[in-house]
């Protein structure tokens, strides 16, 4: 698991070695258990920018995912702090926030995870039972344990790398098709490739873990071949439509 308050062996802020991941965007504790369960998932991404999920559904799907063996994630839809502790108090090892453009961003995003002296976040673990711990112990644990990742998505996040990779996160986390459309770059053409690479450096010169959204398991081979830490490797919605359009694809007479 990713959670460093499981006391594995973990390098570069918290994350081991090729860590694979997948994105769960429907609200169902069924699905991500399935996916939890898949043998090499270690983290499991709670989408609830894009996905159909909401902070009424963290909860179960925290314990759903954590219950399974791997670590559960959220990505939140804003820099909001308030979204943040719903999301952490819910027991997600760590949270995901999107168009981390800027270090000033950053540095509000991290405080916002962080109980003080450290941060701001207000106290109340009430339901963090994903997290393994509850209460004192858990305040004791976690502004150490929890994951803060954030989204480079954004030529101005490019810009701003080397500072944003030193604002106190454990990992940054590439939305490539984000970045190749707010570049007005082709996606996977020279341009979009150098940004991508330049992110990948700046992250481990800082000592942290980089990451990046890719949708299939060769796409995820070729980015821990690169030097990635934390892949995604497929999303609930796409497996669903790839797999029935597979098997429909054998049926003669179909249309």
């Amino acid at each position: 698991m990713l959670k460093r308050l499981g006391g594995l062996g973990l390098s570069r802020g918290g994350v081991l070695a090729r860590a694979a991941g997948a994105w769960l965007t429907l609200p169902s504790t069924a699905i991500a258990q399935t996916i939890a369960r898949t043998p090499g998932i270690s983290w499991v991404l709670i989408d609830a920018e894009h996905g159909l999920i909401t902070d009424h559904h963290f909860y179960d799907l925290n314990n759903a995912v954590a219950a399974s063996g791997a670590s559960p994630l959220i990505r939140i839809p804003a820099d909001e702090p308030w979204m943040i502790k719903r999301a952490l108090d819910s027991g997600a090892h760590g949270i995901m926030v999107p168009m981390a453009n800027t270090p000033e961003l950053v540095r509000k995003v991290v405080a916002a995870c962080k109980y003080p002296p450290v941060g701001i976040r207000g106290y109340g673990p009430m339901f963090t039972h994903a997290a393994g711990a509850l209460n004192a112990a858990y305040k004791d644990a976690a502004n150490d344990a929890v994951l803060v990742t954030v989204q480079i998505e954004h030529p101005d996040a490019v810009a701003q790398i080397a500072a944003i990779v030193r604002e106190g996160i454990d990992a940054t986390f590439i939305g490539p098709f984000d970045l190749a459309v707010s570049m007005g770059a082709e996606f996977g053409g020279a341009a979009h490739e150098a940004a991508i690479a330049r992110i990948l450096e700046e992250t481990h010169r800082a000592g942290k873990v980089a990451g990046i959204f890719c949708l299939t398991g060769e796409q995820a081979e070729r980015r821990f071949a690169q030097g990635f830490d934390m892949v995604s490797v497929a999303t609930d919605i796409d497996t669903l439509a790839d797999g029935f359009g597979a098997a429909l694809s054998k049926v003669s007479g179909v249309q």
